[in-house]
């Protein structure tokens, strides 16, 4: 398999931890250790007993249960943990994708999405989300790209780059149209529980069909990427068995300090989720405030979940603009380029209690005088 370089992750690797703003974070607000077992009485003294030996390499029982009641549909035995959602990816792509066969992706997106496909040596085209329509995607666009060799279909809702959430009776006719295909869904929900609205919150696709696969991870809405834990829960039996078999050949099993963690985690997820929710929608605001000031320099579609949007700057070429922001501000912006996006948009992530400060230095920069 041959794989290109990772460009988000280049870019950061560059940026990320000399850069004292990070304004492109895809993930909420963090916390230490201490506050997390501060949640549950007794959960330091556990953790201290826990042992550091392998875990199970689907994951600790106890976790996938706790995982499992996301769901409506899924049991425990039809949830495999990985490290982080990365893993997930590639176990995913590799277990259900031979060369030659045919992927739909939901664009701009995330490169693992499209690129281990590619890598595989499947044929991967793009079911391209657009600025003019909000960052929706067309139901009717899919279905003429569809063909006999597509073995499936890609969707992130709520979407990374543009924070655009589909509509449920949109959601549940793309669930449909895969299943009436024989295609397997693939539905990218990390950023669930971060939707705006909770009215608004979609169904698992897993929850929803035999065949679909759902990816979640504690690295977004729950603000805990550090622990480096995700999973995919589907009911595609066959499927599954590739997955568990594949993972023997990658990390074989978690961390065992992070399965438990996690599993704390989630036992008290309303709490972590309320907590990032409010920050987001703070920030959220002054995100429309800073966009209504400064209409000359960007386009703004405000998103309808999670901690990112993608707007579109104006009057200049956005790759030279973020350099020379993070080199003279010391705020670090993502540009569009690392999604294969050619329209002068960038990441924007505002998740974290730090966009006030970090947005009055983006606003000097734009007026200070070019060096």
């Amino acid at each position: 398999m041959h794989l290109p370089p990772f460009e988000l992750e280049r870019y950061f690797a560059r940026y990320e931890f000399s850069t004292p703003y990070n304004l492109c974070s895809s993930d909420c607000e963090s916390l230490p250790i201490g506050d997390l077992l501060a949640l549950e009485a007794g959960a330091r003294e556990a953790l201290e007993r826990h042992r550091l030996g392998y875990t199970q390499s689907l994951g600790a029982p106890s976790l996938r249960a706790e995982i499992s009641r996301l769901y409506q549909a899924i049991r425990p035995d039809q949830v495999l943990v990985c490290s982080g959602a990365e893993e997930a990816i590639f176990l995913f792509m590799n277990a259900a994708l031979e060369p030659g066969d045919h992927a739909l992706v939901h664009a701009p997106r995330y490169q693992s999405l499209a690129a281990v496909a590619q890598g595989i040596g499947c044929l991967v085209a793009d079911w391209r989300a657009q600025e003019s329509n909000g960052w929706a995607v067309d139901l009717a666009d899919l279905k003429r790209e569809l063909r006999p060799t597509t073995r499936i279909v890609v969707v992130n809702t709520p979407h990374n780059p543009t924070g655009y959430l589909m509509g449920a009776d949109e959601f549940g006719e793309l669930v449909a149209l895969c299943d009436r295909a024989g295609v397997i869904l693939f539905s990218d929900e990390v950023y669930r529980e971060a939707e705006y609205d909770p009215a608004q919150r979609l169904p698992m696709a897993c929850d929803l069909s035999e065949r679909a696969v759902s990816l979640g991870v504690l690295s977004k809405t729950y603000g805990l990427p550090g622990l480096r834990i995700g999973w995919i829960a589907t009911r595609n039996a066959e499927l599954y068995e590739r997955l568990a078999s594949l993972k023997d050949y990658t990390t074989i099993c978690c961390s065992a300090p992070s399965e438990f963690l996690a599993e704390l985690a989630l036992r008290h997820r309303p709490d972590l989720v309320k907590r990032n929710l409010g920050i987001i929608l703070a920030n959220l605001s002054a995100l429309d405030e800073f966009f209504a000031r400064n209409p000359d320099r960007f386009s703004w579609v405000r998103p309808r979940a999670g901690p990112i949007a993608f707007p579109r700057l104006l009057g200049e070429e956005v790759e030279g603009f973020c350099h020379r922001l993070a080199a003279r501000a010391g705020v670090l912006l993502l540009p569009g380029t690392v999604y294969g996006d050619r329209e002068n948009h960038f990441r924007i992530g505002f998740g974290r209690k730090n966009l006030p400060e970090a947005l009055v230095r983006l606003e000097e920069s734009l007026t200070a005088r070019p060096r």
